[in-house]
């Protein structure tokens, strides 16, 4: 005979169809090749433009850019992330074209940070969370984790946090900015990106479990709700128990 399933399954070390491994927070942040690719186009600008000057350090960073994409490409790999990297570089090369200073390479993303801080602090403002709600909707899961104190509450906490650090990348990048430090520029939006994008997920992934655990606990704890044949198997009970009522 056979064996079972479950016990071909402990031999090999096969997990169970359908059941996947969780990605890891470095995966979800597209692994150590994200993190190289997003800063391989800023490296190149900065040493292309300190050597040949600002044209060729502005098509450097495009073609290292086009160079990521058609790599993802033929790697079959996510092209979400290359695409918007690529379009970020490209306005980013924009701006320091049209200005024509290497510094305002920089410029479009400090301006988004300053943006993405304002739409996080107003979505806690308005009891919208985005934390909360980019999960909630990615999941499938709802707006019942709004109706739950702790849970709306745990959501604002990793809202403010990814706003925090967005706040911290305007203030530092637009200091740099204004005292011209090219260089030291190059070096904070690295810096501050995949490290500090690290610990607002983490806090995000902490919110997430406090929410789901409140949340599965509740509804242990609620009644369960009769369904219409309980219902009207119960009445039939009761009535039938009922003393005849003599004429």
């Amino acid at each position: 005979m056979t064996e079972p399933a479950s016990g071909e399954q402990k031999k090999t070390g096969e997990e169970p169809e359908g059941e996947k491994p969780q990605p890891t927070l470095l995966e979800q942040m597209g692994g150590l090749s994200g993190l190289f690719y997003s800063s391989l186009p800023v490296i190149v600008f900065v040493i292309a433009n300190a050597i040949f000057g600002l044209t060729v350090g502005i098509w450097a960073a495009v073609g290292s850019a086009v160079a990521i994409t058609v790599l993802r490409v033929v790697r079959k790999e996510p092209l979400q992330p290359a695409i918007s990297g690529f379009f970020g570089v490209a306005i980013a090369a924009f701006i320091a074209y049209r200005t024509g200073s290497a510094k305002g390479f920089f410029l479009f993303g400090i301006w988004t940070s300053l943006v993405y801080f304002g739409v996080f602090v107003l979505s806690i403002v308005v009891r919208w969370p985005l934390a909360g709600v980019v999960w909630n909707a990615l999941n499938g899961n709802g707006h019942a984790w709004r109706k739950d104190k702790k849970s709306l509450i745990s959501y604002s906490i990793a809202t403010g946090a990814m706003a925090l650090i967005f706040g911290a990348r305007f203030i530092v990048q637009r200091w740099l900015y204004d005292e011209d430090y090219t260089g030291w520029l190059a070096f904070a939006k690295i810096a501050m990106g995949y490290p500090l994008y690290a610990l607002g997920l983490l806090s995000v992934v902490w919110a997430v479990r406090r929410s789901e655990k409140h949340l599965k606990a509740q509804a242990e704890e609620a009644p369960r709700e009769e369904t219409d044949a309980e219902v009207e198997a119960r009445l039939r009970e009761k009535y039938a128990q009922a003393p005849a009522v003599e004429n």
